[in-house]
């Protein structure tokens, strides 16, 4: 392995390494800019939330409506998460990572 050794000034941007930040950029950020960025991170948490309950869904090859009954969740709760619309929390997030995880056993436990 080679080792490669650079100069830093934190002065000129351009040095800084990725992850790095612009300390101007920083101070010259609003509250508005912060709440437009953190609700732009929250949607895509929920599209995560959603690829992620849809794809535990089709792994076990069930519709939506056997997935509701096999889980005992509404078929509304379950069309809601794999939307976007709500996000799956406490126990119903933990069956979801069980069911991806161990699709046999959770699946035996429930019945």
């Amino acid at each position: 392995m080679k080792t490669v050794r650079m100069k830093i000034d934190p002065q000129d941007p351009a040095t800084l390494a990725a992850g790095w930040i612009d300390p101007a950029g920083v101070d010259a950020t609003t509250e508005v800019d912060i709440a437009k960025q953190a609700a732009a991170d929250e949607a895509e948490a929920m599209q995560d939330t959603a690829k992620f309950a849809r794809r535990v869904r089709k792994r076990l090859g069930l519709s939506q409506a056997e997935f509701s009954e096999r889980i005992d969740v509404s078929l509304d709760t379950i069309r809601n998460w794999e939307q976007g619309k709500r996000s799956p929390t406490g126990a119903a997030k933990a069956l979801l990572k069980v069911l991806d995880k161990a699709p046999e056993a959770a699946l035996a436990a429930l019945h």
